[in-house]
């Protein structure tokens, strides 16, 4: 089973100029099907309370800070803070998640499926049954 884990993208540039960072097929842990952004999430929002059958994702914090709290398969937790652009958090499929975002977050997810509702697991315990 796969885990989830920071990847770090590398950084060019520097200070007196700027820095880009890049995703590509070397650094990326699965083919991109979709690419979407979240934005302007109020602070006192819960978002995620999901999981996927098939899809993974990569999630980095453009600007802002993202908390995100996971599951995985047999119970483990743990949380990840998003605050580096230079960063993503790979989550694999039947991961739990919750997020959590501060004033002006911006999120960009990468994911290796277009969209499709019928991978959702949305209950709780229908995640759990299926893991």
């Amino acid at each position: 089973m796969d885990l989830p884990k920071i990847i770090q993208f590398p950084q060019i540039g520097n200070s007196g100029l700027g820095y880009i960072s890049v995703a590509e097929r070397v650094n990326l842990p699965f083919s991109v099907k979709r690419i979407y952004w979240t934005y302007l999430t109020p602070e006192n929002v819960e978002r995620g309370g999901h999981a996927h059958r098939e899809l993974e994702q990569l999630l980095i914090s453009v600007a802002g800070i993202i908390k995100i709290k996971i599951e995985l398969r047999g119970g483990e937790k743990t949380e990840f803070t998003l605050d580096k652009p230079d960063q993503g958090l790979y989550i694999p499929k039947m991961t739990w998640r919750t997020i959590q975002y501060n004033k002006n977050a911006v999120q960009l997810c990468i994911a290796s499926t277009a969209f499709d509702e019928t991978d959702y697991i949305r209950d709780y315990e229908t995640f759990l049954r299926e893991c």
